[in-house]
């Protein structure tokens, strides 16, 4: 009797905790193997190109190289590699940047052990499994015909939830609280928003998110 391969997956997220927590319930999981863990989105467009593997479940939020922005990566250099999303909002702008980038798959972290093995296995087959919240999201957005997301300035969904919080005065451990992503995570975003909008500092970012409707004008944020 032949013995059906295993899938092999890498872990790509950039909280320690959440991916050793991952990689031991993957391990539990008869027909996967896990080949190797990412700490950022950089690491695992590089081990992808090591190892090859039939799926990485990516974080969207990690330094460096974002998860959006690595799957892109994946999807175009490695097409014979298939991209899970596993993450903590069900955001509308989150999923279709992620499947917009080439993710199959899209589940938040609340998501079961059922849920994560089957979203492997289909993903591995080339079929597409989403997390219910995101399907609901997704069918509301088609309903009122909007387009996914494409900022002028390029920022990512992400990026922009970190200027509404920054034009709305929050330091980066508020910041980092409220998004559930790490204070280094923030720094990141925070030196892209900056590179990307042109500003020098807090106070030319939260005047950027005034003037492009991404905080209220009359935000009475701290700069500082």
């Amino acid at each position: 009797m032949t013995t059906q391969a295993s899938i092999r997956v890498i872990v790509a997220d950039d909280q320690a905790a959440v991916r050793e927590g991952l990689v031991l319930l993957l391990g539990t999981m008869p027909g996967i193997t896990v080949v190797a863990e990412a700490g950022d989105g950089e690491e695992a467009v590089d081990l992808v190109a090591e190892h090859r593997p039939d799926v990485v479940l990516m974080d969207l939020g990690m330094p460096n190289v974002t998860g959006a922005e690595a799957t892109r990566r994946v999807r175009r250099n490695h097409p014979g590699t298939q991209v899970v999303v596993l993450t903590t909002y069900a955001s509308e702008d989150l999923a279709l940047e992620a499947l917009s980038a080439g993710a199959l798959g899209y589940l938040t972290k609340s998501a079961t052990k059922d849920a994560i093995a089957r979203a492997l296995s289909a993903a591995a087959a080339g079929q597409a499994v989403l997390d219910p919240g995101v399907q609901r999201t997704l069918i509301q957005a088609a309903t009122r015909g909007r387009p996914a997301p494409a900022p002028a300035d390029g920022l990512t969904a992400r990026e922009i939830d970190v200027l509404k919080l920054i034009a709305a005065g929050c330091g980066n451990r508020d910041i980092s609280r409220r998004l559930f992503i790490s204070e280094p995570t923030v720094k990141t975003h925070i030196n892209r928003i900056f590179a990307k909008t042109g500003s020098k500092d807090r106070a030319q970012a939260v005047r950027y998110a005034q003037q492009h409707r991404y905080a209220d004008a009359g935000t009475d944020a701290d700069p500082g």
